[in-house]
Parts: structure tokens; C-alpha cells; sequence
């Protein structure tokens, strides 16, 4: 994995392309490869844990500790999204098969999206990157990571500390602010997983769901929620209509 400093040196549509050649390669989709990718972050978690609550210590005051939240949010909750992804991985990465007839023959096949980009924010700055990483390489995925340019300390960490850990061909670390963003965002994703506000981005989450592209969009706060693309909210009644969103707000 290259870290942001060479990625945009040697160019951001060169790493793009290469990203997605590897993936069209099927190198990501054997359930041995997702495997080892997946204790290799593994690793990285216990290799570079006290990194890790130093940075998160030193970037917004998280107190250090096992009995603290940066541990509990930073290290446990990603350990603990790892071990339950390789406990269930084979089995998710079965054919579901369905009801049919005499004459057919039907299954569900759960394929990868193929290349996606993981933004996210800098109050969790490992959980919120980490944690949908972890999905996208348990589905088979090439990804890249854009670290929040806010938490200076755990971005640096992660561009330097990373590539020791994960397949160079298949995943990348984008180091920057709202520039480098929107720059990305100039570029076809298969799968965008966002966590903010159009502040970090220099486009809004609205902007993103009319491309043609998939993208999940996580809001925290007070009335936290994630949506997806296909959640409309004009036309979804699990959702509220935007007129009934500051009442459902105070809820």
C-alpha cells in the first residue's frame, strides 16, 4: 500500500487504475486471501495499539487505558468486528440457494462491488475506517482509506503504518484535506462508505448519491443514522421525508 505522499505523486488515476486491474484480476476473491488480509489488520491492531491511543491521545485527548474509550472504541470494537468476520466468512461467502421448481436451478451469489473508498471522520479516526474496511475486504474488495487530515497524528500513523500490514496491489492510503477529496471523488467508485459532513469533502452526501455510484452515508450525532442510496427519503416510509426530519430529530 502506498502511502498519500506517493500516491499522489505517482498519480491518483495511475493507483486507480492499478487498484482496479488487481481486482479484475480476482486476486481479492478467494476466501484464503480475504483471510489473511483480514488477520493482517489483525495485527496491525495489536502491533501498533499503543500507537494507535497515543495518536488518538495526542489528536482530541482520548484518555489512554484499557478501561477508557479509546480503547473500547479505537482497539476492542475493530477486534472484535475482525473475529466475528473470520467466525462467519465462509459461511457468508456461500451460495444462498432458493425455492424453485423442478426445472430450475436458483442461488443468491454474493459478489464484490470492486474498487471502494472509505472516508472517514476524525473523531473515530481508526474505528470509522477500520470497521468498513474490514467489510470490504471480507466481501472481496479493493479499497482505498481516506483518513480525516484533522486527526493529524492517527493519519500519519496509519499512511506510514499500514502498507506493512496489506496486499500494496489491492489497498491504498490517501493522505490530505478537501482537495485531495474532491479530487477522489472526480474518479468512478464502485462503493463509497462516508462518515461526516460536506466540510471534509467539499461536496455534499446529496452530490454523491446523485452519481452513479453505491454509497452508504453515516451521520452520528444526536440522531445518528446511516443511509444508502437506495434509502429515498421521499419515497421510503421507514425514512422520514425531509419536512418531518427536525421533528423526528427532537425525538
Amino acid at each position: 500500500m502506498e502511502t498519500g505522499s506517493s500516491f499522489q505523486q505517482l498519480g491518483m488515476q495511475q493507483h486507480l487504475d492499478h487498484l482496479r486491474a488487481s481486482w479484475l484480476s480476482g486476486k481479492t476473491r478467494p476466501l484464503e486471501y480475504r483471510v489473511a488480509q483480514l488477520e493482517a489488520l489483525g495485527r496491525f491492531l495489536d502491533d501498533k495499539k499503543e500507537e494507535i491511543l497515543e495518536a488518538t491521545e495526542l489528536d482530541m485527548g482520548k484518555v489512554r487505558g484499557p478501561s477508557f474509550e479509546a480503547f473500547f472504541s479505537e482497539i476492542l470494537l475493530c477486534k472484535n468486528e475482525l473475529n466475528v468476520t473470520l467466525n462467519n466468512l465462509c459461511h457468508w461467502m456461500k451460495d444462498e440457494h432458493v425455492d424453485k421448481n423442478l426445472l430450475d436451478s436458483a442461488f443468491i451469489r454474493k459478489d464484490p462491488y470492486g474498487v471502494v473508498l472509505i472516508i472517514a471522520p476524525w473523531n473515530y479516526p481508526i474505528h470509522l475506517f477500520l470497521v468498513p474496511l474490514i467489510g470490504a475486504i471480507a466481501a472481496g474488495n479493493c479499497a482505498i482509506i481516506k483518513p480525516s487530515e484533522i486527526s493529524k497524528n492517527t493519519e500519519r500513523l496509519v499512511a506510514e503504518t499500514l502498507s506493512c500490514y496489506l496486499d500494496n496491489d489491492c489497498f491504498a492510503v490517501v493522505t490530505g484535506g478537501v482537495q485531495e477529496t474532491t479530487r477522489l471523488l472526480e474518479n468512478k467508485f464502485d462503493y463509497i462508505f462516508f462518515s461526516g459532513t460536506s466540510r471534509g469533502t467539499g461536496q455534499s452526501p446529496a452530490w454523491m448519491c446523485l452519481r452513479i455510484w453505491d454509497v452508504w452515508l453515516r451521520s452520528g450525532g444526536t440522531s445518528a443514522t446511516s443511509q444508502s442510496r437506495a434509502m429515498n427519503p421521499c419515497h421510503n416510509p421507514c425514512f422520514p421525508c425531509p419536512q418531518a426530519a427536525p421533528r423526528w430529530g427532537r425525538l
